[in-house]
């Protein structure tokens, strides 16, 4: 087989357009690339200036270049009897196919594979299948993206990485991919028929490093084989060993791992604090900022006392990210550092981890709803299960189509077959389950520590001792756990599980097993199901009107962006429900009416089939069956308890976006305030919670998290200890602040003309003087819009590229990697870039704040809250839209400053910072900066001036 990897350049994406480039390697077939075959082409007209900033082609490399035609007469000679590979080879083939007919040849109908095809199947933990990113990570020379002989080389070379990798595959992965395709009349099925042929004539060796179950090659053993982490009849590794000593070796352990290893100061004080917090049984309020390495700060006490008093702790963040961070980076550190063996499993909720059973299920039955996407997801999977030990979702690289798939076969609890189960030895969550049992510490998430206290600690290994980090998003996720939040799609999904029409689905499956059992009740079951079926219909269609019902009674919001749930919001108050309800009450009477008759009728007919069916086919679907039932029935009792609204203490409001309306609709019901229930839950019952984050302080003082949280009880009794710890930084001599004070004021969301001019045109300077490398917050998208064309326009002679987060496409993670790719360009960011976004070094070195991030004042949560606190006779302004702002304040300046090295310039835009009461409150709670103020047209100089001391220096 001869393979022939081809990529063109072009004028534009559309099949009017014409080839620039061209690019083709030969693999032969010992899969070596034996020929290269690069060529200019003159289009006969100019190549527009995006595309010259593209691909570095311009009008002077194409002018003497050969026609389509005369390049043609070269490269059909190349294209006889091969199979033709390309990165997203659809777009280059449709481009050569034009070019085959433009010059008078016969069109290609040869084979055709796609390497993003193979990427997906076989690196399906890879975080991006973009050429440039995946050269990277094998490591392959790829000098000059987007030319097309550069693009074709690297193409072929990862194409062969793909093959090797395929070839490395057990036989049994390679005939479950082959089986999965067959019926398939593509060329990946082929292509995957010829290659296990091939592997079924080689001769067997590969028993080493996988296990062989059900017909599936897995990477893990059976989890009943877990070892605990020390011999249970030896002596503790820390008997006669004081925290002094441990720490003195873990560091000596350190310095010698790490050749940059450095002792901090506020960490080791950190170290002190929850050492103290832990041995002495108290609760700890703690401030790390950025540079602290607060992971260790914790860790490291953690597994002493834990290992020393033979009682496990819990740590909780709040984000996935941070738990692989622990998992991939702290972890492993801590294995080299810490004097004996330890055990620190990470355990997440469980909707994270597979389920063997339905994902056997589903590929025996070919359940599949969208089949190219589907079929690719399953392949993705199948090669997935032969490199994974967790089973965890946030291993796989999914399309938006794999997360749905993805819902269909993740662990659950009403679904569980638990012991009966014939995957339970391999089960991933059973693992995780089991591994956390035996380690001396677990790390999870907050969402995951609401949902345990909910299961009545049913979830989690029974702890003490606990830690939160990224604490001060605490308070947020309770109330959204002890609350309810439903979406539109939650409840339909359950529905077309149920039915996808009257033929399909999971019911339409038992069934169609039912009927091929010959149980003699068989016809008498199947006639249940069939009647289940309109009343189904019947359900979704109300569903359905009371979605549009509702979202015709939401306000558009004027700060969000389109498309982001959130744009449209509205309050609802039991004392003041809108014109409309009572129609709203009845729809609601009719779901809840219909879908008592569907589970009522569903749970009887199950339970008489599990007690007279033993097959394990049906038992799988009934068991899947019923959980779908029992989320039917907990959806019925939230929809109730939200339509009713009549419970004070609790705050009830709607969000959906344009685009999606009705079915975008998301319910929130969320208790106004939590602290009394986090006391109960955590302060009152664990011996230990310490609370840590780089923004907990308002001022310097700990007052508003103490209110917040329910700390109050504890800091009278003596049980709460706080510190705040320096920070590692020089934030004098790494951070400048400055404010224009002559900036105009803006009132609402939106700024006038004369706010706009200014800032497009302060931003374009300062955007020259810091060379790109700026990062702009926003607290309104709107305005973010307002900015977005006029900046780019205003610096696109600078050849300083603007991205706008909603304007340009692409996730958070994409755009910042975007941006620090790029050599010079400016990333404006509204909501979720006041947080988490990590840049450190060189790629930024200026952050503007546009305005002070207070939450809007009719966001529904905020309202609520400064009622309850004018009930009380106290200032809301002050006591929670001030203190909420300065932590969003805190944590955007802390984006600028990652690492010791760093230096850089924060712009604020506001200012109320130097001129309201309240403004000092914002600048007294950073980290020392540097603090001026000066006319708008003094910044810049100041700003080169400041940049360029350190350069001199």
């Amino acid at each position: 087989m001869k393979f022939a990897v081809l990529d063109f350049e072009t004028t534009g994406t559309q099949s009017a357009d014409d080839i620039i480039q061209v690019g083709l390697a030969i693999i032969d077939h010992d899969y070596s690339i034996s020929q290269v075959y690069a060529s200019y082409v003159n289009p006969g007209r100019p190549i527009p200036p995006f595309i010259t900033g593209l691909t570095g082609i311009t009008d002077a490399d194409v002018k003497n270049a050969p026609s389509l035609e005369d390049m043609m007469v070269e490269l059909v000679p190349l294209l006889n009897e091969v199979v033709l590979v390309g990165h997203n080879i659809a777009f280059d083939f449709n481009f050569l196919q034009n070019a085959l007919d433009r010059c008078g040849y016969l069109p290609f109908s040869g084979r055709i594979l796609d390497t993003m095809d193979f990427l997906k199947i076989m690196f399906p933990s890879l975080s991006s299948y973009q050429l440039g990113f995946v050269a990277a990570d094998f490591g392959l020379a790829h000098d000059r993206p987007h030319q097309a002989d550069s693009d074709a080389i690297v193409t072929a070379e990862v194409f062969l990485k793909c093959l090797d990798e395929l070839n490395g595959l057990p036989l049994l992965a390679v005939q479950r991919l082959s089986d999965l395709f067959a019926q398939e009349d593509s060329d990946l099925a082929w292509f995957f028929d010829g290659v296990r042929e091939q592997k079924e004539r080689e001769p067997v060796l590969e028993l080493e490093g996988h296990t062989y179950y059900r017909q599936f090659a897995l990477k893990v053993d059976d989890w009943t084989d877990i070892e605990p982490p020390r011999d249970e009849a030896g002596d503790n590794p820390l008997s006669g060993m004081s925290f002094e000593e441990y720490m003195e070796e873990v560091q000596e352990r350190l310095r010698s791992s790490l050749s940059h290893y450095e002792q901090r100061e506020s960490q080791n004080q950190m170290i002190e604090s929850v050492m103290t917090a832990l041995s002495e049984g108290k609760h700890l309020l703690i401030e790390a900022g950025t540079g602290t390495g607060k992971s260790l700060g914790y860790m490291l006490p953690s597994l002493y006392h834990s290992v020393k008093n033979g009682q496990k702790v819990m740590i909780s963040t709040h984000t996935i990210n941070l738990q692989e961070q622990l998992r991939e980076r702290d972890i492993p550190l801590l294995t080299q550092a810490v004097p004996f063996p330890f055990r620190a499993a990470v355990f997440k909720g469980r909707g994270h981890y597979l389920c063997l059973r339905k994902f056997e299920h589903k590929i025996n039955r070919r359940d599949f709803v969208t089949p190219k996407e589907d079929l690719l997801t399953a392949a993705q999977m199948i090669v997935w299960l032969t490199q994974t030990e967790t089973g965890d979702d946030e291993e796989l690289n999914l399309s938006s189509r794999g997360g749905d798939f993805w819902e269909t076969v993740a662990s659950d609890s009403d679904s569980c077959l638990g012991r009966q189960c014939p995957w339970f030895r391999k089960c991933y969550y059973h693992r995780a389950r089991q591994e956390a049992g035996t380690a001396d510490v677990v790390v999870t998430n907050h969402s995951k520590l609401f949902t345990d206290v909910k299961a009545s600690h049913q979830l989690l290994p029974a702890y003490e001792h606990l830690i939160i980090d990224e604490a001060h998003h605490l308070e947020e996720v309770a109330g959204k756990h002890l609350g309810i939040h439903m979406k539109y799609f939650t409840f339909v999904h359950a529905l077309t599980r149920l039915f996808k029409d009257s033929k399909n689905g999971q019911l339409p499956a038992l069934r169609q097993q039912l009927m091929s059992s010959g149980h003699e009740k068989g016809a008498e079951w199947a006639y249940v199901i069939d009647s289940l079926y309109p009343e189904v219909v019947e359900v979704k269609e109300t569903w359905d009107k009371l979605s549009d019902l509702l979202f015709g009674l939401l306000p558009e919001r004027s700060d969000a962006s389109p498309g982001e749930t959130g744009q449209f919001s509205a309050r609802f108050k039991p004392s003041a429900k809108p014109k409309g309800w009572g129609d709203a009450e009845q729809l609601e009477n009719q779901i809840y009416v219909g879908l008592g008759e569907i589970v009522r009728k569903g749970d009887r007919i199950l339970q008489e089939i599990k007690d007279e069916q033993d097959d394990y086919g049906a038992e799988s679907l009934v068991t899947d069956i019923a959980g779908l039932f029992k989320d039917l029935a907990a959806f019925r009792d939230s929809l109730r308890f939200f339509i009713k609204m009549d419970d004070l203490t609790t705050v009830y409001w709607l969000e959906a976006s344009g685009q999606f309306k009705g079915k975008s609709l998301q319910f929130y019901a969320v208790p106004v305030d939590v602290s009394q229930q986090l006391k109960e839950m955590f302060f009152d019952k664990k011996k230990s919670v310490v609370l840590t984050s780089a923004t907990l302080s308002v001022d310097k003082s700990f007052q508003y998290m103490i209110d917040q949280l329910g700390l109050q009880e504890a800091a009278e009794a003596g049980g709460l200890l706080t510190s705040l710890l320096p920070s590692p930084f020089n934030y004098r001599e790494q951070a400048l602040l400055v404010v224009p004070r002559d900036f105009p004021s803006v009132k609402g969301t939106v700024g006038d003309a004369r706010f706009v001019d200014m800032l497009v045109d302060s931003l374009r300077s300062a955007a020259q003087a810091t060379q790109g490398r700026m990062l702009v917050l926003f607290t309104s998208y709107r305005m973010l819009k307002q900015v977005y064309e006029p900046l780019k326009e205003a610096l696109a002679s600078s050849e300083i590229t603007v991205l706008g987060q909603g304007m340009d496409s692409g996730s958070r993670s994409k755009l910042t990697r975007r941006f620090q790719e790029a050599k010079a360009s400016v990333l404006l960011g509204t909501s979720s870039f006041w947080e988490g976004v990590d840049i450190p070094g060189q790629a930024l070195t200026c952050l503007a704040i546009v305005r002070l991030p207070f939450q809007p004042p009719n966001s529904p949560l905020l309202e609520a809250k400064s009622e309850l606190l004018q009930e009380q006779k106290k200032n809301p302004f002050m006591k929670l839209s001030v203190p909420q702002a300065v932590i969003r304040f805190k944590q955007g300046f802390g984006r600028l400053v990652r690492t010791a090295k760093d230096r850089g310039v924060v712009i604020v835009y506001d200012t109320r910072v130097i001129e309201s009461y309240y403004g000092k409150h914002f600048l007294y709670s950073l980290p020392g900066p540097k603090i001026e103020h000066m006319q708008t047209e003094q910044m810049v100089p100041r700003i080169s001036e400041w940049l360029h001391e350190e350069a001199g220096s």
